[in-house]
């Protein structure tokens, strides 16, 4: 009993102690990320009111900047919005502030001494209610300071949520030691006491010299039941490691692994209910005439699969080339339809490009120019200057074509996918200001001395620099880029914070990997079976008789490296020959831009 007392008593203190542990580092990453969300949004909010209220506070519109921040500052946790004058004076607040502030705080001489925007977090004068301030200072036209910007957020929903986490992890500790300690209990009792005082009497009997039988267990002999618990209790350990593991897993995941509805409270969360646009030149759904009839296929490509979540997460638009020789059948009189066919979750905007077009603007320009370009590949990029006019002449039809989409859409979000359309950006954010611009370039970024092969590199560049954001894969093409910027283009490239200003308006520039997610979607347990059985079975089932199969799939692409994979192989089979006719390898290729010469000799070579 004083075992089993002592027992649960450790078990107590250890799960109070290990949870509360947790419970103290969940609430600090609580607190920190969301005082990091706050900021950050207080951040945007600021950038984005500074364009607005710079041009009337130069002008002295005392009535324009009072209908400004009483706008604005109806939002959500926002407590109000105030414009000072360069002596910290306010010009115009929100009213809700004048309950706060007698007069609203500005840290005139922080903001004097650094170059960006101050972040504040204080209690209101002692009372419950905290306050985060974002401080902006205004420049006029000679980029003089004529006032500043204060946002002022109502931060106590940070608390509320760090003391919600608490009271629940009050009751999880209650519940889990009183379960905990019932099941310890049992288990002491039935597993442990009674077999190891069945087990001594027996042996006390046996060392005593009297001859005993073996004790009279449950369903056998003394090792039985030994085995037997030992057993349950490895394949119940197995289970709650297999089930501990799922849930790390999961928790661990918990940033990255999307769901359905999760990226749809996500983006509606990121996007503050505005609407998003994505231009691409590969479409989602082509039609195309089959026989008699029209049908639509789902065109391969990563960027399909990567996208259209997000626009069926928020019921956005997607702007693309159509390219299906049955797409003018299947849209309305604007050129859109509902997609996809058989659950529409978001629209589809086909723009059509003639013939002459597309040959110059993607064969010429996109792939026998940049294409190579960028890569560094052992092919020369062509540039040819009827090509440039089709590439200026599409991305300007393009750039007509969302235009017309944003139209009484108020900051609407675009997301220009990729080589295709490097002047887009400037198009729309010199017609839309309001606008948020991201690019992402799907390929990488040569260095500057390569990438100024090409004749119309500043244009290339200008055009890029009118995004609000720019996205390479890797970090390393996020600095080729820079450098480029630096060394082509009359700008200000600012390396600590990865952006360009150019024109007054910034541009950020950042790394987002993407690739293929290689986790199991099945999570059902199976059998477990030797992988030389699964192998087996593949090359039986293949009709293969080699002992290893090897695999490719590729677009076929001079940057994919497939020759240089079949020279890899017969150098193996040439070094190693005892795996000739043990050794099998399969290379699945799709034909691509045959229309171009330097890719239809290459699908000669492959």
């Amino acid at each position: 009993m004083r075992l089993s007392l002592r027992l649960i008593l450790f078990l107590v203190i250890g799960i109070t102690l290990v949870t509360f542990l947790v419970a103290r580092n969940q609430v600090r990453g609580e607190k920190r990320g969301l005082r990091a969300d706050l900021e950050r949004r207080a951040g945007i909010l600021a950038e984005s009111l500074q364009e607005i209220i710079e041009p009337a506070l130069e002008r002295g519109s005392r009535d324009s900047l009072r209908r400004i921040v009483e706008r604005y500052g109806n939002r959500e946790r926002l407590a109000g919005v105030v414009v000072y004058d360069p002596q910290g004076n306010v010009i115009a607040e929100t009213p809700s502030l004048t309950s706060l502030f007698n007069q609203p705080p500005v840290p005139i001489k922080e903001l004097e001494a650094g170059q960006g925007g101050s972040s504040k977090f204080f209690d209101h004068d002692g009372k419950s209610m905290a306050i985060h301030g974002y401080f902006l200072p205004l420049h006029s036209k000679s980029s003089s300071v004529i006032g500043y910007l204060g946002i002022f957020h109502d931060a106590s929903y940070i608390e509320a949520q760090s003391v919600r986490i608490w009271r629940e992890t009050l009751w999880h500790v209650v519940a889990q030691v009183l379960l905990i300690v019932l099941i310890t209990v049992l288990i002491i009792r039935w597993t442990i006491i009674l077999p190891i005082s069945r087990t001594a009497q027996w042996m006390k009997d046996v060392r005593a010299g009297r001859t005993v039988s073996r004790p009279s267990l449950p369903k056998g002999d003394f090792l039985e039941p030994f085995t037997r618990e030992v057993q349950n209790l490895t394949e119940s350990l197995v289970e709650a490691r297999a089930a501990a593991e799922q849930e790390a897993r999961l928790r661990e995941t918990g940033e990255s692994l999307w769901t359905p509805e999760r990226l749809r409270v996500s983006i509606q969360k990121k996007a503050l209910q505005n609407t998003l646009f994505v231009v691409s030149n590969r479409e989602p759904y082509m039609h195309v005439h089959r026989g008699k009839g029209v049908e639509m296929i789902i065109p391969a490509s990563g960027l399909v699969t990567a996208l259209e979540p997000i626009l069926r997460a928020c019921d956005g638009e997607w702007i693309a080339s159509g390219s299906g020789d049955a797409d003018r059948e299947t849209v309305d009189e604007a050129d859109r339809l509902r997609v996809p066919p058989d659950k529409p979750e978001y629209t589809l905007k086909r723009v059509f490009l003639t013939k002459e077009q597309e040959e110059g603007y993607y064969y010429g320009f996109s792939n026998e120019g940049l294409w190579p370009l960028c890569h560094i590949a052992h092919t020369r990029p062509i540039f040819r200057t009827s090509d440039w006019q089709a590439y200026q002449d599409a991305n300007r039809k393009f750039a007509d074509a969302v235009l017309s989409e944003m139209e009484g859409v108020e900051k609407p979000l675009v997301l220009v996918q990729d080589y295709h359309f490097a002047l887009l950006p400037r198009m729309l954010k010199d017609a839309r200001p309001d606008a948020r611009i991201a690019i992402f370039w799907h390929i990488p970024w040569p260095n500057p001395q390569a990438f100024g092969i090409c004749p119309w590199q500043r244009e290339l560049l200008d055009g890029l620099l009118g995004a609000d954001l720019i996205g390479f894969h890797i970090q390393a093409h996020c600095n080729n880029f820079l450098e480029t910027v630096e060394a082509a283009v009359e700008s200000r490239v600012e390396w600590e914070r990865f952006a360009v200003k150019r024109h007054g308006h910034m541009t950020l520039v950042r790394p987002f990997p993407i690739s293929v997610d290689f986790r199991e979607k099945h999570a059902e347990p199976r059998e477990r079976v030797s992988p030389y059985v699964l192998r087996a079975s593949l090359l039986k089932k293949l009709g293969i008789e080699a002992n290893f199969l090897g695999i490719g799939v590729d677009r076929i692409d001079y940057t994919k490296g497939i020759v240089e994979r079949f020279r890899g192989i017969e150098r193996f089979l040439q070094k190693y020959p005892d795996y000739v006719g043990k050794f099998t390898f399969v290379q699945i290729g799709a034909p691509s831009r045959t229309q171009i010469p330097r890719y239809h000799q290459f699908l000669e070579e492959v």
